[in-house]
């Protein structure tokens, strides 16, 4: 031990928080929007272990599948991820032949990703579960309940007033 430590970790300086009323907090809500999550990606997960991948991948491979041509950068901006996690996980997709990336037409600095065939076929494997897991949670309600799933699945979308967003890495 160094001469002058006394052994005891330093204490960590927590940001404050603000003060919130616990009974305010929908935590029955929020439990199970945890545990849907974690049912609604155990598909696409299982499948994509198999192959060396994960999560970010199925992101990647999603959103490029559902809007062939898109850039870099479009990606990027829907995904909310760092340059450098996105780099990793897109050149795999790429040396796997998931994805291709190609210049531009009009801007040969743009990068515009498409799916290839193998690709394609990836995306849909990993949707065609989670669409099941939908429709079967969708089966029992009327077409106005349906609605009112949908609209509230938009109105969750988006960020906090107030809550600057973060680049993050991708797991």
């Amino acid at each position: 031990m160094p001469s002058g430590s006394t052994g005891k970790a330093a204490a960590k300086v927590h940001p404050p928080m603000p003060a919130v009323d616990e009974a305010q907090i929908d935590f029955e809500t929020i439990e199970l929007f945890f545990f849907a999550y974690r049912d609604f990606v155990s598909d696409p997960d299982a499948i994509l272990s198999k192959i060396g991948m994960g999560r970010a991948h199925h992101r990647v491979v999603y959103f490029v599948c559902r809007q062939p041509g898109m850039m870099v950068t479009d990606l990027l901006d829907t995904l909310q991820i760092t340059k450098q996690s996105l780099a990793r996980v897109l050149k795999q997709l790429i040396d796997n032949g998931y994805i291709r990336q190609m210049a531009g037409a009009k801007d040969r600095r743009q990068r515009r990703l498409y799916p290839t065939l193998a690709g394609r076929e990836l995306a849909l494997a990993l949707s065609e579960p989670q669409s099941r897991r939908i429709a079967r949670a969708l089966e029992e309600l009327t077409p106005e309940q349906r609605g009112g799933v949908l609209a509230f699945l938009k109105a969750m979308r988006g960020r906090e007033e107030g809550v600057e967003p973060v680049e993050t890495e991708v797991e």
